[in-house]
């Protein structure tokens, strides 16, 4: 695994390849654009999964399960919606060595199907809200493929709502946006981003809004790290997606849907990551902890073993390496792979009852005392967690640029974001922007809330090459 990454500065894209490969978090599966995700960087996803799961739940909403071959004719239905996704569709033909009466479709997502159940399963206002997500996969035919950036086949989650009434959709739209997304990306990614609406040609397809959250990545680009959609009554009108009011009068419901995927991982190298590799911030990461015994005696061996089962015991994922490399060849795998704290325990250590802390984002050494280690370990991985989301939001803050024209914004989007009236920008800028490869990534208050639409008056458009 060990071996020079490229560094940033000379490459960024060989950096992102480098460190997904010796850090072993995926390879390239044997069809083209797909995925094989390894233990290590499955292990982060997981975490992301629970943390996520956890949060969507305490919303109400319940997860199940839609099937994953959808026939053509449901996206047919919704004209926007397939024109928006004929692209990237995977379509099934043939099955049982026969040709198939009608194509299926492989889900790019899910609003389809699961408009035609709910249908199904909602009657009356009693029925509402009806609050689901589904953990999946999806295929998208992707023409420039990256590992976790953009796959053909990717996991994610997706959320889809109905409700009676558009402010009730609107109202639990935006705490899933908040409560969900934007409190896990803070407390347990530390990945600060620009909140706003994504542009009428931005915006996902048979929406009337989509909600972004955009992070800004070492190189300086953004990267959409999670969107969620006001569908209005456009699928419900399609899917026949209705019920009856209290007073017994027919209504058609107001959908949304949400999403956060295995983007997330591709996100965390590229905001946290470094020279050395990457830096996993501690509440997604699979191992918090590596203790390193300098070489391999018995009893460097027995107190690690020993260590590693006090911080287990105490809710930390710790593990002993025990590899027969040089102790030099496994701290700099370790330091790949980002594990937020390295113990170094020698004999000289254990004879004089201390160890070695090292913290990966800043690789700052710490001697501490032996003894009541655990409670010095909890604390610094707390404010490990801490200091890089402050890291995060400085390196955005100082590469974000206040402007006053598209040609301003145009230049300063070559090493960062831009910041500038929507107003000035308008359709006739968004062209000139996206003929230069920037784009106009959300419309955002300027106090940095989400507007209600994209017609509120002083929003500020905030503009970068993306991912």
């Amino acid at each position: 695994m060990a071996g020079a990454l490229t560094p940033q500065s000379e490459d960024f894209p060989r950096w992102y390849q480098d460190v997904v490969a010796k850090a072993e978090m995926a390879d390239n599966g044997p069809a083209r654009g797909t995925m094989v995700i390894r233990p290590y960087g499955y292990g982060i996803w997981e975490l992301m999964q629970s943390e996520l799961d956890r949060r969507i739940k305490a919303t109400g909403a319940e997860n199940a399960y839609f099937p994953l071959l959808i026939p053509l004719g449901y996206f047919a239905r919704e004209a926007e919606h397939v024109e928006g996704f004929s692209p990237e569709l995977a379509v099934v033909t043939h099955g049982g060595g026969e040709e198939l009466a009608e194509a299926l479709v492989v889900r790019p997502t899910s609003e389809t199907v699961i408009g035609e159940f709910m249908a199904k399963w909602i009657q009356s206002h009693r029925d509402l809200p009806l609050k689901l997500n589904q953990w999946a996969n999806v295929v998208r035919w992707e023409l420039r493929p990256r590992l976790f950036l953009r796959s053909a086949e990717f996991l994610w989650q997706e959320g889809h709502t109905a409700h009676a009434s558009h402010d009730d959709a609107l109202e639990y739209l935006m705490r899933i946006h908040l409560e969900v997304y934007n409190d896990f990306l803070i407390n347990a990614m530390s990945a600060p981003g620009y909140l706003g609406l994504k542009t009428p040609r931005e915006r996902f397809a048979g929406a009337i809004n989509s909600l972004t959250i955009e992070g800004m990545m070492r190189d300086g680009k953004a990267l959409q790290m999670v969107t969620s959609h006001d569908l209005g009554q456009n699928f419900a009108r399609v899917f026949e997606i209705g019920f009856q009011n209290e007073d017994g009068q027919s209504e058609l419901c107001h959908t949304t849907s949400w999403g956060a995927s295995t983007r997330l991982v591709g996100g965390l190298i590229m905001m946290h990551g470094d020279d050395q590799g990457l830096v996993v911030p501690p509440r997604v990461a699979p191992i918090q902890v590596v203790v390193i015994p300098v070489r391999e005696e018995p009893e460097v061996l027995a107190a690690a073993e020993r260590l590693v089962a006090e911080l287990t015991g105490a809710g930390v994922r710790a593990v002993v390496d025990r590899g027969r490399a040089s102790f030099g060849r496994r701290v700099t795998d370790w330091e790949i792979k980002g594990v937020p704290l390295r113990i170094e325990l020698g004999a000289r250590d254990l004879a004089a009852g201390q160890v070695t802390l090292v913290r990966r984002d800043t690789s700052d050494k710490l001697t501490r005392p032996l003894g009541g280690l655990v409670g010095e370990v909890t604390s610094l991985l707390e404010r490990v967690q801490a200091d890089l989301l402050v890291a995060a939001a400085a390196r955005r803050d100082e590469r974000t640029v206040d402007v006053e024209s598209v040609e301003e914004a145009l230049e300063a989007a070559q090493s960062g974001f831009a910041r500038l009236p929507w107003a000035v920008v308008g359709e006739a800028g968004e062209d000139r922007l996206n003929a230069g490869a920037v784009s106009v990534r959300c419309l955002s208050r300027p106090d940095g809330t989400v507007p209600s639409d994209v017609n509120e008056p002083d929003l500020l458009a905030v503009v970068a090459r993306s991912y």
